[in-house]
């Protein structure tokens, strides 16, 4: 009888030792940082977020204002790296359910757009990583397709992707959506893989997205002028260039 019970305790204590190691190896995954993760560090951060950074004004918004308007096919060159320097003058952090983000990064790689950021929930942070494999179809549709998601080290993608689409069903049959607004149908794609037409609305002026290429450090757009979208609500209004 009293070697049954110290077999038992045996037991007891080695299932023990597995779950001790399972939840070490877990809780390292979790707060594993990967090695690209770089966010950038403003020298001069504004307190207020207000500023706005010369590249995302003058290269960015600006160019593409003007480009729209000559009404002829144009390209937009994003780098990740101008662009990270110049994220990082916004106002972060952002807080959302309980979750805050902070120090977003943007990494173009061949094929794909990859955004990381660090989440703190629950006084503990952690390093998101979602990797996008935009895609255009055979009717000039994109796609957002989220391929990856990450928490630390610890890939988590199927049950971030079941999550997506319950949030996603869940909001459509909760209230009235304007399925035409971008904003929708960007998060139609992101979270339920639904392709859309990219067109935009500069003032008078439409826009769809033709292609793109992705490239270590640079996303190339091709953008060409469209008919009037009918129906379509404006996706926003950039800056006037001079």
């Amino acid at each position: 009888m009293e070697t049954r019970k110290k077999s038992r305790r045996k037991k007891l204590l080695i299932w023990l030792g597995v779950d001790l190691c399972v939840a070490a190896l877990v809780a390292v995954l979790l707060l594993h940082k990967p090695s690209g993760y770089n966010p950038a560090v403003p020298a001069d951060p504004d307190p207020n977020g207000e500023q706005v950074d010369p590249y995302l004004h003058r290269d960015l918004s600006s160019k593409f204002y003007n480009d729209a308007q000559r009404q002829r096919p144009f390209e937009m060159v994003v780098l990740d790296k101008a662009l990270n320097e110049a994220i990082s003058q916004l106002k972060w952090r952002q807080e959302t359910g309980g979750v805050a983000l902070s120090s977003p990064q943007v990494l173009f790689t061949p094929g794909h757009i990859v955004l990381m950021g660090t989440t703190a929930v629950e006084g503990a942070d952690f390093v998101l990583t979602v990797e996008l494999g935009p895609r255009m179809n055979d009717q000039g549709h994109l796609n957002l397709v989220v391929e990856k998601v990450k928490v630390g080290a610890l890939n988590v993608t199927p049950l971030a992707k079941m999550m997506a689409k319950r949030m996603y069903r869940e909001r459509i049959e909760s209230a009235p959506v304007d399925m035409q607004d971008l904003r929708t149908k960007i998060a139609a794609s992101l979270l339920n893989e639904e392709p859309f037409e990219l067109t935009v609305k500069i003032e008078d002026k439409w826009v769809r997205l033709k292609g793109f290429d992705l490239v270590d450090g640079k996303l190339t757009a091709q953008f060409i002028p469209a008919p009037p979208q009918r129906g379509a609500a404006p996706s926003g209004r950039s800056s006037r260039g001079n």
